[in-house]
């Protein structure tokens, strides 16, 4: 069995076509495990859409931010709730003109439903009885905290209670991570799209497993940022600026404040400059 697993694409059909070639350069595999996060937050909500609908046995599973843009409905009691914090009143009006031009965007392509009926999570068991769980953020949540490579033993302790698996798969944060609790593992493939500043690529994992066991390997491939970058300057997201500071590396999430000053460590990565 081999596994293509990716998430956070994040409206980049550039750096997703990117890590759908280096795949087939790999030689192909079984399916794939798609972690949400889709189209939000990114110059080109649908094209992602139209790859992933292309792929052969693939599961795609919900974000965060894929049930906001089919659920988001603002109206002025959210700015009532925030009207005490400036702060947070530019929060909720940035995010209120991103999902809604997502939204609008999704809805004249046709896409809503599509992404409407979006799963939570996944399970499967690999060939050596291995049980895998897929989710975007942590078991039973799509938002969140998230695991990050600041979580505590304590915190992960949390977030995996009634997990009822020994491999669990999740994205969500944008790190490529490995963690261990007890016998059970944790890992995030990292980001298509918008990821921490540290490192622009595009960042996923493969898994190979068979009745002896599985292996995961983390890939990062790089791609036409230039072209990305460029794509977004010239489109009319409402969320152009944060867009950018990602794409640019200068893109920052409250667990990196978390970690000061100490390093973010990364799993080994097997970095492809191009399909190989």
């Amino acid at each position: 069995m081999r596994l293509a697993i990716l998430g956070d694409i994040h409206g980049n059909p550039l750096a997703l076509d990117a890590v759908l070639a280096d795949i087939a350069a790999w030689g192909g595999v079984d399916g794939y495990l798609l972690m949400g996060d889709f189209s939000a937050i990114g110059p080109d909500p649908v094209t992602p859409l139209e790859r992933i609908a292309a792929l052969p046995n693939a599961v795609c599973l919900r974000g965060n931010t894929d049930r906001g843009v089919v659920n988001f409905d603002f109206d002025d009691s959210d700015l009532d709730e925030v009207s005490g914090d400036p702060a947070r009143v530019g929060q909720v009006l940035r995010l209120a003109r991103s999902f809604a031009w997502t939204q609008g965007y999704l809805s004249a392509r046709g896409w809503i439903e599509w992404m409407r009926d979006l799963p939570l999570e996944h399970r499967l068991t690999l060939p050596d009885g291995t049980r895998l769980l897929a989710v975007h953020a942590s078991p039973g949540k799509d938002d969140g905290p998230g695991v990050t490579p600041a979580t505590t033993t304590e915190q992960l302790t949390a977030l995996m209670a009634g997990a009822d698996a020994d491999l669990i798969v999740v994205g969500h944060t944008h790190w490529p991570q490995v963690h261990t609790l007890n016998s059970m593992r944790v890992i995030n493939p990292g980001s298509v799209s918008n990821p921490p500043a540290g490192d622009t690529r595009a960042s996923y994992a493969r898994l190979q497993a068979d009745s002896a066991g599985y292996t995961i390997d983390f890939c990062r491939v790089e791609y036409d940022l230039d072209a990305a970058i460029s794509a977004v300057r010239r489109s009319d997201h409402p969320a152009r600026d944060y867009i950018l500071a990602f794409l640019e590396g200068r893109g920052q999430f409250g667990w990196q404040a978390a970690l000061g000053d100490r390093p973010v460590a990364s799993p080994f990565v097997k970095n492809h400059s191009r399909a190989e």
